[in-house]
């Protein structure tokens, strides 16, 4: 900026003020000191205006409060209303008027005032445009819960006789749903339930978890064992790959547990087909990850071979947790790249129920990973009253 009485003399540099970074919505997690940060944030435009007026009147004629003032209205334009963004444009124009009859009013002075007075119309049409982008935004938000609720709907917190809860941190900012999948059904032979993971992310993946997770609804009600259950959701899976003329139309494989928890017996079965072991909390505070017997591949990798599932089944005795998760909480990292252990984490720790083990386990990752992982993570945990 030129400098008000000599033209050639211009003020020190210096970096103006940073714009807040917004950062978006994080799923179950606090808001910390955010909301106190933003509100320290917008009061900076009016801070901007009196540093201003200080720095004109303590400083030498030469130098301009300009860059100040201007800068205030840029500052309000994001973060304050229209009409505070409006008022702010006018009183930092005003105060240039101000501090410019000080002196004699020359061509200088009166550039100064109009580059404010243009930086003031610009912050208006700025705020203007992010009013519109946060509406869309917010619409936007709205289609995705409802898609989510749609997709992937919150079981009961008491199904079969079980308590359940379910949790679903998405990677992606602002996002709710991604490739990670959960369902639970209560069916005449028990509680079955599927927790997977879809190869690949984008709208592809979300497509294939609705196919899974509408072929397993179904296949749990009809299908006698839950061996059946795996290979309807394999032949969905298939007829969906060539639906699509290609595997990478659609997302080609998905990681899945599945398991059925007979009414009246205190056992789990499991049917793994390339997903991360369950894990079974005991009441003494034990921890053990429940993995596959025998390994097997994802679903909608039958074309690269046929074995038959094989259900393996493992005590679950009363009082004790059965937490299904996927690799977004094996896989979670630390500032160091050490992956998060949540055998080590959970053990000798007593839980009120699934809804308390797992809103401390979801703030134990994010602390762990310091907001958030790369990767979607799912949580559904049952317990045996």
């Amino acid at each position: 900026m030129i400098g008000r009485r000599a033209v050639e003399q211009r003020s020190p540099g210096s970096t103006g003020p940073q714009p807040h970074k917004r950062t978006g919505p994080q799923p179950h997690k606090q808001a910390g000191p955010y909301p106190r940060t933003r509100a320290a944030v917008r009061v900076l435009p009016a801070l901007l205006i009196v540093a201003g007026i200080l720095y004109d009147a303590l400083t030498p004629q030469y130098f301009t409060a300009a860059p100040f003032l201007s800068a205030a209205s840029l500052i309000a334009a994001p973060l304050l209303s229209f009409g505070a963004t409006v008022w702010t444009g006018v009183a930092g124009t005003a105060a240039m008027v101000l501090v410019s009859l000080r002196f004699t009013l020359d061509a200088s002075g009166i550039t100064e005032i109009a580059t404010v007075a243009v930086v003031a119309c610009l912050a208006v049409v700025i705020n203007r445009l992010v009013s519109l982008g946060d509406a869309r935004l917010a619409s936007a938000h709205e289609i995705a819960e409802a898609a989510q609720r749609a997709v992937l709907p919150e079981p009961a917190a008491r199904t079969g006789g079980l308590d359940l809860a379910v949790r679903y941190v998405a990677a992606q900012a602002d996002a709710l749903i991604g490739g990670d999948l959960y369902a639970v059904q209560d069916t005449p032979h028990g509680v079955r339930l599927v927790v997977g993971d879809v190869r690949g992310k984008g709208m592809g993946a979300v497509a294939a978890v609705a196919v899974v997770i509408g072929a397993f609804r179904e296949a749990a009600e009809q299908e006698s064992t839950l061996e059946a259950v795996a290979q309807r959701l394999e032949r969905s899976l298939m007829r969906e790959g060539v639906r699509r003329d290609s595997v990478e139309a659609f997302e080609g494989f998905i990681t899945a547990v599945l398991a059925e928890i007979p009414h009246g017996a205190q056992c789990v079965r499991l049917v793994n087909r390339g997903h991360p072991g369950p894990l079974l909390l005991r009441g003494d505070g034990t921890v053990r990850t429940l993995a596959a017997a025998e390994p097997a591949l994802p679903l909608g990798m039958g074309d690269l071979g046929a074995w038959p599932d094989r259900a393996q089944e493992e005590d679950f005795p009363a009082g004790a947790m059965l937490l299904f998760h996927t690799d977004g909480l094996s896989e979670a990292r630390d500032g160091r790249g050490v992956f998060f252990d949540p055998v080590a984490r959970l053990s000798g720790r007593e839980f009120a129920g699934p809804e308390a083990l797992l809103a401390g386990l979801v703030d134990e990752v994010l602390r762990y990973t310091g907001g958030g992982g790369t990767d979607d993570m799912a949580l559904l945990a049952v317990r045996r009253p």
